[in-house]
């Protein structure tokens, strides 16, 4: 099973980038997918979570800026991140598991069994 992310880069404040994370091994169709971020310095955070059910969840410093989508045809995950900021400096991490998780642990990293290499996302001032 392999998670690949893609679509990081070097982008000015207040610019866009969508992030992809391309799933292959099996399917997580019914299961759940997130992406972290690591800033510089500090400790793996929560960015955003979409379980194959109903329901989206966003950390607060990124909701109302950033999407997250599924197309589960492909396999494939994505995060849309607009109005960035030099903050959204990290590299994102996406995460799946193949079961929904419950409501309580989307937001925890132990809940993923299966991680991706990261993309780095530099945000420029």
């Amino acid at each position: 099973v392999q998670l690949q992310a893609s679509g990081g880069g070097l982008v000015q404040a207040g610019g866009s980038l969508r992030l992809s994370c391309a799933a292959s091994g099996r399917t997580f169709s019914r299961g759940g997918m997130a992406w972290f971020r690591q800033a510089p310095g500090k400790a793996r955070e929560f960015v955003a979570a979409k379980r194959s059910a109903s329901g989206t969840y966003y950390a607060d410093s990124v909701k109302g800026r950033f999407t997250i989508s599924r197309d589960n045809a492909r396999n494939t995950m994505y995060l849309q991140m607009d109005s960035l900021k030099p903050e959204d400096t990290a590299v994102y991490y996406c995460a799946a598991r193949v079961n929904d998780p419950i409501l309580t642990t989307v937001r925890l990293e132990r809940t993923y069994d299966y991680w991706g290499q990261g993309t780095l996302v530099t945000v420029s001032s």
